[in-house]
């Protein structure tokens, strides 16, 4: 068993490319050494802006041995009267590349046939690696590729050099213009020359001793100690930030740290215009007391020791004063504006090319705010606030502030709505009206945020399809997924129950669409808003049948959806539901393929039951209808489908005795219309002919 090394020399590769790049690799390359027979032991990954590398323990010296039987024609035609191979005996071989001579009988059910087993033995794992390797580099995926030279040959960057060795065997092939090897290289500064690795073993050390840690945890947990140890100095300690440290990680080869120090002048300004100036162009970590308070002092990670680190303290602190002076003079410049006269500025800021300005979406915003509280039954002061919070929530995108830092979007239009002393409902609203941000990002924390939330995102919705820009496939320029999940995860959050029809119908007339094509654009909408229903109601551990039986009878109430979803998982776990589906689903069935012009009356005529189990049934069927429908006015939904449930015994006696599609057209017409009756109580919780069983 020997250790397989793999490294790819390249130039500075972006930070967020590095580790998806090498799960990816690592997931391929056991993966196809399991396909082609190497047995293997666990895989690790190492990268640095300028290399990836994998290493696979306990690679086996050759392909693992199979054996195959393959199968020639019967015995009779194999072999003649006395035994002597025939024309067709000889051909079965020569293709297999056999003698003869070694042909065997083998008995199957048709009966006696020619056949023979090979065994491939293999071949040695290093021949076949130099073979497999390239195409592997070759197909790591990145979220943009380039070309270099004239090679047709693409990657992240440029590819400089190749270490492929197992064991102390190097793998000798060509990728691009650069033959694989043993030599890789140090840091670029401090340790540039080559190093030749005589195996697979001393790689970490001899890096190491180049001033690269390619172990991507160790360089984080050195990274970290170090800049614990620096903020220590200014009685402080780093506000905490995940993304950054990765970041960070993966931008250096061997992490300097040191502190740096601006102005308090600077302080006047929002944390979030600080932290973000700091955080998004320089990627500097923020410093903050024991309150949590910002402090005038910021840790920067660098990629090279200097022989004087104050030196190049200094240096990142005339960088950082140059952007916190530029912030500090758009904050104040964006003070001396209105909340009114930024207003007047969205009508110049185009949203869509066919769908207006920002101006005549916030105006949309607005109308559809108003229809969301009128239906919720919300009074008092929630639709002033919304309102206000529709017309101002797009403001900040003329802002100087947000021009410079895009991501403080929302955030600035709080605190410049703060500031101009509007009501800190409205402020709240107007920051969180963008959330949920990302996927499983927070929610809207106020009434007033989410009505606007709501109003924001399926006004964005119904504009995308009424010029037809449609998620199709992985394409989702405006994110309208996203978008549509955030509608439905915010009235979840808030329990807000309100008609999804309505207001896609009134979000399409806002465009000016009527008729028909009105009807087919909130169709089409409606449709999609389902989807993503079924996709969160999969994900949160329900099966697709029952999402789609939910789904299926009504998506109008989302909050409804779900409660109906989730007592039909309860009841399913039942023992008996299957029996009980299988009834329910017959009963669906039957009136979903029967005559129209049979169904439609559905008024029953007890005087026309001829069997008790008619009788029984429609009683039951009744009590069954009242209970369903005091329980649903409750949202007693689990109570509802027991009240279902219990029609089983009835159901299964009916279908026993009756026939349904009588030849007297009167008594068919009769049963039909009890059937009816039932599918209608069925319909008001789910669509029991969706259900496996």
């Amino acid at each position: 068993m020997n250790r397989l090394l793999i490294e790819i020399g390249t130039e500075e590769i972006p930070s967020g490319y590095i580790v998806p790049a090498l799960e990816a690799f690592r997931s391929r390359l056991t993966q196809r050494l399991a396909d082609l027979r190497i047995e293997c032991g666990p895989a690790q990954v190492y990268g640095t802006p300028r290399r990836l590398a994998v290493v696979v323990e306990d690679v086996a010296e050759r392909q693992s041995p199979v054996t195959h039987q393959l199968m020639g024609p019967p015995e009779r035609m194999a072999f003649d009267d006395n035994g002597r191979p025939t024309k067709a005996a000889r051909k079965f071989a020569e293709k297999a590349g056999v003698s003869v001579n070694r042909l065997k009988l083998k008995e199957t059910e048709k009966g006696r046939y020619v056949c023979i087993r090979k065994t491939d033995r293999g071949r040695a794992a290093a021949g076949v690696l130099r073979e497999v390797i390239p195409e592997l580099i070759g197909a790591i995926p990145f979220p943009k590729i380039m070309r270099w030279g004239d090679l047709r040959t693409a990657f992240a960057r440029p590819v400089h050099s190749i270490v492929a060795l197992l064991g102390d065997r190097a793998l000798s092939f060509v990728f691009g213009d650069t033959r694989s090897g043993r030599h890789t290289f140090g840091h670029r500064f401090m340790r540039p020359g080559k190093i030749r690795l005589t195996d697979s073993e001393g790689y970490l050390d001899a890096l190491a001793e180049a001033y690269v840690l390619a172990d991507m945890e160790q360089r984080r947990a050195v990274m970290q100690d170090r800049m614990k140890r620096a903020v220590g100095q200014a009685g402080g300690h780093i506000l905490e930030d995940a993304g950054l440290v990765e970041t960070n990680t993966n931008l250096v080869e061997y992490p300097e740290v040191v502190l740096g120090r601006f102005g308090e002048k600077f302080l006047e300004l929002p944390r979030e215009v600080l932290v973000t100036a700091m955080r998004e162009h320089q990627r500097y970590f923020a410093v903050v007391d024991g309150q949590n308070e910002i402090m005038p002092y910021f840790i920067a990670v660098n990629n090279t020791r200097a022989r004087d680190m104050r030196v190049v303290a200094a240096g990142h602190e005339r960088v950082l004063k140059a952007r916190l002076e530029d912030a500090r003079f758009f904050y104040h410049t964006d003070l001396n504006v209105s909340p009114d006269q930024r207003i007047e500025s969205l009508k110049s800021v185009v949203f869509q090319a066919e769908l207006g300005s920002v101006y005549d979406k916030a105006l949309r915003i607005r109308k559809q705010g108003a229809i969301l509280c009128r239906d919720l039954g919300i009074g008092k002061d929630v639709p002033a606030r919304v309102d206000r919070a529709a017309m101002l929530c797009k403001t900040d995108l003329v802002s100087h502030v947000v021009i410079e830092f895009p991501k403080l979007q929302g955030t600035m239009g709080r605190i410049y709505a703060q500031t101009a002393n509007e009501p800190e409902a409205v402020a709240n609203a107007i920051e969180q009206h963008y959330r949920p941000a990302y996927s499983g990002g927070p929610l809207p924390a106020t009434i007033t945020g989410a009505i606007l939330s709501i109003a924001d995102k399926i006004d964005t919705i119904c504009g995308c399809y009424y010029v037809g820009l449609v998620p199709t496939g992985a394409s989702d320029p405006y994110a309208l997924r996203r978008q549509a999940i955030g509608i439905i995860q915010t009235a979840l959050d808030r329990e807000l129950e309100f008609s999804l029809a309505g207001i896609i119908h009134a979000g399409m007339e806002m465009f000016g669409l009527s008729g028909r094509d009105l009807d087919d654009k909130a169709e089409a909408v409606f449709a999609f808003m389902q989807s993503r229903m079924a996709y969160l109601i999969e994900d949160s551990g329900i099966p697709r049948d029952l999402a789609a039986a939910a789904i299926s009878v009504s998506a109008d109430n989302i909050c409804d959806v779900w409660r109906r979803a989730g007592a039909l998982q309860r009841m399913k776990s039942a023992l008996d539901f299957d029996s009980l589906a299988v009834g329910f689903k017959r009963v669906v069935n039957i009136i979903r393929k029967a005559d129209p012009a049979d169904t439609a009356d559905s008024k029953v005529n007890p005087d026309l039951f001829g069997d008790p189990a008619e009788t029984a049934l429609h009683e039951a069927a009744l009590r069954a209808r009242e209970g369903v429908l005091r329980h649903l006015k409750q949202k007693e939904i689990d109570a509802a489908f027991t009240e279902i449930g219990g029609l089983k015994p009835q159901v299964d006696a009916f279908f026993d005795t009756v026939l349904v599609m009588a030849e007297d057209p009167a008594l068919r017409k009769n049963r039909l219309a009890l059937l009816k009756q039932i599918s209608d109580l069925f319909d008001r919780l789910a669509d029991f002919s969706r259900i496996s069983t």
